[in-house]
């Protein structure tokens, strides 16, 4: 007996991939807001899990207790510097504005510039022949400019501010994933392996040991060096160091490294007259500044093996693409497709290291392809 193939109805597997495609877009497009604060979170939470699972055993096993000391640490190393920094920049800029605004702000005198050795005393004097030739003169020409550069302030302020709000969702998203996340780690495997068998399974656990490589290599390393720069400023004397620790934050996040804060606090120590404690702060910053090349290596081969250029492509693609946010996004995502393009490419052996020998098995090929086509 013959069996007939039913034929495929083309109209109903075209709307059927449509409805499928509009119901994904809508969905989308109702969860836009959150998404990049709960890739955020899932990143937090994938590289913390260790220390949670930690924690519980040490709080009699109360999930509960656990999850609410992790969002209580989160909350202390993201959010207050951010409004640290905020609240600094609003304190200081407020009145140097006010004061160039009104007309009332004078330029500085300068004096230590005498302190140069063999320049000093040519700098000092270029410096107060322009002020005698033109000092209201440039204030003049520089008061127009200062509506340009609030408005500039003020795009920076919604920037913030947008920041400020992603790191409220990564709160939120971070005590629920902490609180189901075996489930939801559960969920992702299951929903792999539905789509890709093994392979997505696998996959799936490639993605979380690359984002806990980024995690470690890249965000510890950067606290580590800017507590270390701070606790170094505050001791030496330097002024505004909690400001300055917040921007050494930012720096070693965009592999900056410390020392961009710490070489002019280095200068304004010596040119005060504090040569000792400028003397002690170059030694620690030699220190600090060198401690990356030792610490990121170690921490990102505990997670996976990454190239240095991968990490660095990632923090900078990702500050300019989706901006602060950007900068722990950004490592991730390029560390996550290498781990699985890794993968995927080294499923199969390796290509021989003699090229002779490939062409010879290429014409190998071709002369039994002619042999077959004669027969």
């Amino acid at each position: 007996m013959v069996s007939l193939r039913q034929p495929k109805d083309i109209p109903q597997i075209l709307l059927s991939v449509l409805f499928l495609a509009l119901i994904i877009t809508a969905c989308l497009w109702i969860i836009q807001p959150f998404i990049l604060g709960f890739a955020w979170a899932g990143t937090i939470v994938i590289a913390t899990w260790p220390v949670l699972l930690r924690l519980q055993r040490l709080l009699f096993g109360r999930r509960s207790l656990a999850v609410l000391v992790m969002t209580l640490l989160l909350f202390l190393l993201f959010v207050i510097p951010v409004a640290l920094l905020v609240n600094s920049l609003v304190d200081g800029s407020g009145p140097l504005i006010h004061d160039i605004t009104t007309g009332s702000f004078t330029l500085p005198d300068f004096a230590w510039l005498n302190s140069i050795p063999f320049v000093g005393a040519k700098l000092y004097g270029a410096w107060h022949s322009l002020l005698d030739m033109g000092g209201t003169a440039i204030m003049a020409k520089v008061r127009p400019y200062i509506g340009a550069t609030t408005t500039w302030f003020v795009g920076q302020a919604a920037h913030i501010g947008r920041f400020l709000l992603h790191c409220g969702l990564m709160l939120l998203f971070s005590a629920l994933l902490y609180w189901r996340g075996e489930k939801v780690a559960y969920g992702i495997r299951y929903f792999a392996t539905r789509l890709a068998g093994r392979r997505g399974d696998a996959a799936v656990l490639l993605a979380g040991q690359a984002i806990r490589a980024v995690a470690l290599g890249v965000v510890v390393t950067a606290l580590v060096q800017a507590v270390l720069g701070g606790f170094g400023l505050a001791i030496s004397g330097v002024p505004y160091a909690t400001l300055l620790t917040v921007v050494m934050v930012f720096t070693c996040l965009v592999q900056l490294g410390p020392l961009p804060v710490l070489i002019p606090s280095i200068i304004w120590l010596y040119w005060s007259g504090d040569t000792t404690w400028g003397t002690v702060l170059l030694v620690w910053s030699c220190v600090v500044g060198t401690m990356d090349n030792v610490i990121r290596p170690v921490l990102i081969r505990m997670g996976a093996d990454l190239p240095m250029i991968l990490i660095l492509s990632g923090v900078i693609g990702g500050l300019v693409a989706f901006g602060m946010i950007g900068l722990f996004i950004g490592p991730v995502l390029l560390a996550v497709s290498w781990r699985l393009y890794d993968a995927w490419v080294h499923e199969v052996p390796p290509p021989p290291d003699n090229p002779d020998q490939v062409l010879a098995e290429l014409e190998e090929i071709e002369d039994d392809s002619e042999q077959v086509a004669k027969q």
